[in-house]
């Protein structure tokens, strides 16, 4: 009982202030009725009291009484009262995932073949087959972040833009990973939904820890570091571009900072699999953290409104004024 009073509340609290013109109406309906005060200047004190429909009924219960009991439980009933919490039942059809491309002459190095880029994009197609129905967007970053496609459910379209991309159509050099990071927040924040940001890079520069670390404190969204690239030691083909080998340690903790998993990439589909578990992991504690709403138990005053209102169906129950 103690916490139910403790975590009751109103929904909409604003449609309490309906009581206010509510009574003034009950006020002014109860002065109108009243026709034995209306008709005492016309007809004589001897002969209203016979002329008035129940005038001799003092204790019977007056329209208006109920009828101020119903606007006053069906107003509370619209403002929501509510004390306890349930589970959305859309919550788990509006999860989101914002894959973030690194788009940069790095990513063409072969020493993934045939290249960390179009491996990446190769995986990208193999993740969004093993999720379908993910609503997902996708951005692309070197020097800058850019939104390539909105959160959408064709993944077709995301493989599209993704194999699109290559680093000459990128308006600026560099390693933006923390403008992209917080443009993927912003697209989950804005769509008000519960999902996971799957940042897919070779490496990441040690100047952006510091602002992706806020980021990421300021959002709590749950992050997955996809690394593509080779360890030192592997046979590069020919005019492959140059490009640092991957770097565990440097990876890790960038994955520390911003308390991401991090996934490397393999010849097979057990780096998707592994990927695919930690995103559902991630999403599930999303979903369960913003997934509850108050419930509104409104509507348990529904019958009562009901039974209120038979009795406004009996035969002169609205003329007897007293």
């Amino acid at each position: 009982m103690l916490s139910v009073l403790a975590n009751f509340h109103f929904l909409r609290p604003w449609l309490l202030a309906l009581l206010l013109p509510a009574a003034m109406l009950l006020w002014y309906a109860w002065k109108s009725q009243n026709a034995k005060t209306g008709m005492q200047s016309l007809i004589a004190p001897h002969l209203l009291d016979h002329l008035l429909v129940g005038g001799n009924r003092q204790n019977r219960i007056r329209p208006i009484y109920l009828l101020a009991a119903f606007w006053f439980i069906a107003i509370t009933a619209l403002a929501g009262p509510a004390w306890k919490k349930e589970q959305s039942p859309f919550t788990e059809d509006t999860v989101g995932l914002v894959i973030v491309l690194k788009v940069t002459p790095s990513m063409l190095a072969q020493d993934i073949q045939p290249s960390r880029l179009e491996r990446a994009t190769q995986k990208i197609h193999d993740l969004l087959q093993v999720r379908p129905g993910t609503k997902t967007a996708l951005i692309a970053y070197s020097g800058s972040a850019h939104l390539a496609m909105p959160l959408t459910l064709d993944p077709n379209i995301i493989d599209m833009f993704s194999q699109a991309l290559t680093p000459e159509i990128m308006p600026d050099e560099g390693d933006a990973a923390a403008e992209a990071l917080g443009l993927a927040t912003s697209i989950l924040t804005k769509a008000e939904i519960p999902g996971s940001i799957v940042l897919i890079t070779d490496q990441i520069a040690g100047d952006q820890l510091g602002v992706m670390q806020k980021i990421h404190e300021k959002s709590n969204i749950p992050v997955q570091i996809y690394a593509v690239a080779a360890d030192k030691g592997v046979t590069v083909p020919p005019g492959s571009p140059a490009a640092p080998a991957f770097n565990r340690e440097d990876m890790k903790k960038a994955a520390r900072t911003i308390d991401a998993s991090l996934t490397i990439v393999s010849p097979d589909d057990r780096d998707v699999q592994e990927l695919n578990r930690r995103i559902a992991t991630s999403l599930s504690a999303a979903i369960q953290n913003q997934g509850e709403r108050w419930q509104d138990a409104g509507y348990w005053l529904l019958p009562l409104l009901l039974v209120l209102a038979l009795f406004f169906f009996r035969r002169g129950w609205i003329v007897v004024y007293e």
